[in-house]
Order: C-alpha cells, then structure tokens, then sequence
C-alpha cells in the first residue's frame, strides 16, 4: 500500500503512559466525526452508501474505528457529519452507539440540511463544520476533536489532549513519519523540536523543498527513531482546536482545515504537531480497502480488533486466515485469506483467494424473491480471486471471477475493475457460468 511505512524503521504501537488531564477535560471536549464525502475513490462500494458506512473486516463498519477510538478514550460527546448516501449509515449508528437515558453521553447524526442560512452541500471538512456551528457550540465545550472517517488506527486521544493543553497550543494536529517516497501522498508539516509548526507543504516534490522539511536529528531523537533516518510529518486529518480558536478559523469561506485553515492559521497562530507513531492507514482507496482488509486475516496482523484494553465495539471470530462473520452458511469451500462478512451463503466446491465478500442485509427466505433469479451468495464450483464482493450479490454457480490479464479499471454492467481489482457492486447479478 502507498502510505504503509516501512517494516522496521518506524517505532510501531508505542507504549504511550495514559496522561492526567486537568479535571473535566473529557467531559468540555467534542469530538466530530467527518462522514460527508462523496467517497468517489472508493466506488463502486460507495454507489449505494456513504463511506464511513462500507463494511470492514467482516462485520464492522468504516466509521466504528473513529467512534471506538473516541469512546476507548473517554469521550462520549461525539457527532457524525453526514452528507451522500447516508441512510445506511444513519440506521448502523442509530442501532450500534446506545447510552443509558439519564446519562451525557450521545453519538448523534448531523445531516446536510438546508437552512434560512444557506442551501449548499459541504464543501468540504471546514465548511461542514461551519454549517453546524449552532449544534457545535450549544453545549459549553472547550475542545473540539475534528476526526476523518475513513482511516484505520488505533490512538488514544487523552494524549493528544494532553500534549495540546500543555503545549498551549491553539491547534495540534496529528502527523505520522513517512518516508520520502511516500511524501507526495500527502501534505507534509515542518516543525522544530518544540513541536510548533512553522511550514505546511502540499505534496512537495521538488528536492530544495524536500531537504527543508526532513525531520531533524534532534526531533527524530526526541521520538525514539533512528537520527539517521530520512523521515518526514505527513499530516493524517486529526485536528484539536480550542472553541474561541474554532469560531475565528471559520469566520470566513475556507472550505477545508487540510488545504485552507491549517495553512491560513500556521501564519499567527500557535499550530502543534503530535507526532504518532502506531499502525494508521487511509483506507480510501480501492486498493488501500482491500489490502487493509486481507491484513487482518495474517496470523499476527499489524493492525488487530481483538486488543482488549481498547476494543472494536464487536467481535468476529477469526478461522484460518480467514474472518468469519455470525450468520454465516458456508458449505465444504475453500477459503484463503477471506474476509467474509454476515449473512453469507457460500455453496459447496466454491474457492475464494485473497478476497472480501461483504455478506447480505437479510437471508433469502426472510424476502419473497424473484425464482429467476440466482439466490443471493456465492454458488457452487465458483472460483473467485482478488475480488470485492459487496452485500447481497448472486454470484450462481460456476462463476470464474479474477483480475487476471484485464485492465487495472474497467467498467461494466455487473461488475467494474478499480486498482487491478474486481469489484462486484451490492445488489449484483452474475449468471450461472460468467466468466469475469
């Protein structure tokens, strides 16, 4: 994947001391979870819902990584921004994140709405916030925890607090060390041992630029890596702002913290960087999705859902390299490195490689079905390999589905092909037969 660090270089899941933070830090801090974005880099899987929204690693979600990251660390104020696609998101949330009646705690929905203030979609990350500043700032919170919905990590965010208020920061966002093939992925921080951002670059690819924005020896040190290491911050969407700090950066028509406000603010105001150094991958690609998935079924994954000191909000069981989820039906197949999601119906003789099949919303007799039609699932003798399967596909039997000797993307009725990848999107019908 693009933006994986390399194996060995970067300190990974540092045993960070939970900080004390002042009294009621938690309680006076907000987080808002951004899931508004069209997700077009993740179509087809996003044809029919948002991106936060698309399963992961079975029978997750997307958006519980940011919700149980909040939750795992303390927080309990938490809105979700939502804007295309967004039922099957609103119903997973609405039906997953309950607290007790008498109690603070919430995981509420922001939908895209027009008001007597204006009529536009979210422009972008700053502009959503901007739009449902009135819901923001009701409640007298302090903090304001800005979270992509779209990334796959594990942090405890007590201390990005804890390193915002001492610092005395206006606004600390979060970087990650990469290399210097992976810095045009991103937007790239300057900073000095103090943390104190002082430059933001766009993607650089100009040497002279490069140089300039290399971490220090003495910044590199201070974190534990190798001082010899050429290492640079790329910024991951995280951002703390204080609420008077908030209000200010947004009275104006920036569209986006990443590419507007952070740049704009980094001129007068105090911008910190806290540097983090676990496991973290943008999964909004195709092929960032499928590969962050296949990960999970290794025998010792970077990245787990079974750490017990700071879960994901449910648990699959792990078979073999391969995550079966509950309601499964799977008949004498063979499976190699799967993610199989609820609800799947896999048929005798059937070989999947190296593939995500997504599941069902419902099991064929609860639907009175169209007979024509094969049944939803995975049929007998089918051969599938490096393919994503999306919620209530049927796939009958003898379907030869594979990449091989076709175009990296490529699109057809029932299926499409995005990154050297088949992907076969919800709702599809392939024939007894089909050769994909």
């Amino acid at each position: 994947m693009q933006n994986r660090p390399q194996r060995g270089s970067i300190l990974k899941n540092p045993s960070v001391a939970v900080p004390a933070l002042p009294p009621g830090t938690i309680q006076r801090t907000l987080a808002v979870i951004m899931g508004g974005g069209a997700g077009t880099r993740l179509f087809p899987l996003t044809k029919d819902r948002a991106k936060p929204a698309v399963p992961l690693g079975g029978k997750y979600r997307i958006v519980d990584i940011p919700i149980s990251n909040c939750l795992n660390s303390g927080l309990r104020s938490i809105y979700v921004l939502t804007q295309f696609n967004s039922m099957s998101l609103h119903r997973h949330i609405q039906a997953s994140y309950k607290f007790d009646n008498f109690s603070r705690s919430f995981v509420d929905i922001l939908a895209a709405q027009q008001t007597p203030a204006g009529s536009q979609w979210y422009q972008g990350t700053a502009d959503a916030v901007r739009q449902n500043m009135r819901y923001l700032l009701e409640r007298p919170f302090d903090y304001y925890l800005i979270l992509s919905g779209d990334q796959l990590y594990r942090m405890d965010f007590r201390a990005l607090l804890d390193q915002h208020i001492r610092s005395g920061a206006d606004i600390t966002l979060t970087t990650k060390p990469v290399h210097r093939h992976q810095v045009s992925e991103f937007g790239i921080m300057g900073s000095g041992v103090d943390r104190r951002i002082t430059r933001f670059v766009e993607k650089p690819t100009e040497e002279a630029v490069l140089q300039e924005m290399r971490i220090s020896r003495e910044l590199l040190g201070s974190i534990g890596s190798n001082e010899g290491e050429e290492l640079y911050q790329a910024s991951m969407g995280i951002y703390v702002f204080n609420r008077k700090v908030l209000i200010e950066c947004l009275e104006n028509d920036l569209v986006d913290f990443g590419k507007d406000v952070i740049p704009h603010s980094i001129k007068d105001r105090h911008v910190s960087a806290f540097i983090y150094q676990g496991y973290w991958e943008d999964i909004g690609t195709i092929r960032a999705f499928y590969e962050a998935n296949l990960d999970l079924t290794d025998l010792v994954p970077e990245y787990s859902f079974f750490d017990t000191e700071a879960p994901i909000y449910t648990h699959p069981r792990l078979l073999r390299q391969a995550i079966i989820s509950d309601g499964c039906i799977i008949s004498d197949a063979h499976l190699e490195r799967c993610v199989v999601g609820v609800r799947s119906i896999i048929q005798s003789g059937a070989t999947i490689r190296n593939s995500i099949v997504m599941g069902a919303d419902y099991f064929e007799q609860d639907r009175n079905g169209n007979s024509r039609q094969p049944p939803i699932g995975i049929g007998r003798n089918c051969v599938i390999d490096r393919t994503i399967i999306d919620k209530n596909a049927r796939i009958a039997d003898g379907v030869v589905i594979t990449p091989e000797g076709k175009p990296a993307n490529y699109d057809a009725d029932n299926y499409f092909i995005r990154d050297g990848l088949v992907v076969i999107p919800k709702n599809a019908v392939i024939p007894a037969g089909f050769w994909i």
